[in-house]
């Protein structure tokens, strides 16, 4: 009965999760690395982590690292097609322990460690200060990675949640945000960018400078202007003007209003204060508010407007319950 070789186990999708497992991108407690795991005859897993760990900077010798490379795959009756050699070529290197190569790859940043920075649900305006003299704010729970070699080959970044960017300027350099559903390009420029809105498209909303809207395929793409919202998903996809005064209210901590109902301040305060305020009477959201709110605690924003409408209010958590007297 004829073997079936490693690399004939596992689809190009496989693959592609097993080179992102080994690199660290996702944890390997899954069914595909167990199975990997067990058929590793040529201890592949072992000597990428390994890899993290070496260097050499020796000269480059491409046709002996190449001959060398099919000359043990023949040795070990590999069969690899053309294009599979392709997705696997990275772990036919290491196998073979290729210095020169492992040199390349830490140095262009591929293996650097992650940074990391997270808010919790209690926590906003979070400053992360990039090397390249960005800045970026974080709003609630939301995070932040980038690699340790940020801004030494390229200025790339992944955001989940809400954050607003100031980016230094660099033309050769542009600065890239990963936002899950789409990317967003820029180059210098101030901006808001929302992964997990309740529409589910990634939202932009730029502050100075342009910005660059696309989707993962590249097929689609917005270019928006100071003022500009930006709106990208499989489905719709496209820019508006923006109306709303209080919309980077989370990272100033200023709301202000001329008559807005106050069902409308309430949606504010839950998104900029982490308060959630229920009405036992939805005539109360109908009343206008015209005061401006900065920077408040919740239990003065509640006695604010309660002492305005004549209103009681009792709290559970973060959940305040309003009455009329």
């Amino acid at each position: 009965m004829k073997e079936m070789n490693n690399t004939e186990r596992f689809t190009e999708t496989e693959w592609e999760e097993l080179a992102s497992i080994l690199s660290g991108e996702k944890y390997e407690n899954n069914e595909l690395f167990n199975r990997f795991k067990a058929e590793d005859i040529h201890n592949i897993g072992d000597k990428w982590r390994d890899l993290g760990a070496m260097s050499s900077a020796k000269e480059i010798d491409i046709d002996k690292a190449w001959n060398k490379v099919f000359s043990r795959m023949n040795e070990n009756k590999f069969r690899i097609t053309r294009y599979s050699l392709i997705r696997v070529a990275a772990l036919a290197l290491i196998i073979l322990g290729i210095g020169s190569v492992t040199f390349y790859l830490n140095n262009s940043g591929y293996f650097s460690k992650k940074i990391t920075a997270a808010t919790s649900i209690n926590e906003k305006n979070i400053i992360v200060n990039l090397p390249d003299g960005s800045k970026i704010s974080l709003n609630r729970n939301s995070v932040l990675t980038y690699r340790e070699y940020f801004g030494k080959k390229n200025r790339n970044v992944k955001l989940t949640g809400e954050a607003f960017f100031e980016i230094a300027p660099d033309a050769s350099r542009p600065f890239i945000i990963d936002a899950g559903r789409a990317d967003v390009r820029v180059v210098g420029t101030s901006f808001n960018v929302i992964t997990n809105n309740k529409e589910s498209a990634v939202e932009v909303y730029v502050k100075t400078g342009k910005v660059i809207l696309s989707d993962k395929s590249g097929s689609q793409s917005i270019a928006l202007e100071p003022g500009f919202v930006g709106k990208m998903d499989p489905k719709k996809s496209g820019k508006t003007l923006n109306e709303d005064p209080n919309y980077l209210s989370w990272n100033t901590g200023l709301l202000s209003y001329t008559g807005q109902k106050l069902n409308v301040v309430f949606s504010d305060l839950k998104r900029v204060y982490n308060i959630d305020i229920v009405v036992d009477d939805s005539s109360i959201l109908e009343n206008p508010w015209s005061s401006p709110i900065e920077n408040e605690s919740q239990e003065t924003i509640i006695r604010l407007i309660c002492a305005s409408f004549n209103l009681s209010y009792t709290r559970d958590g973060n959940v305040y319950h309003l009455s009329k007297k």
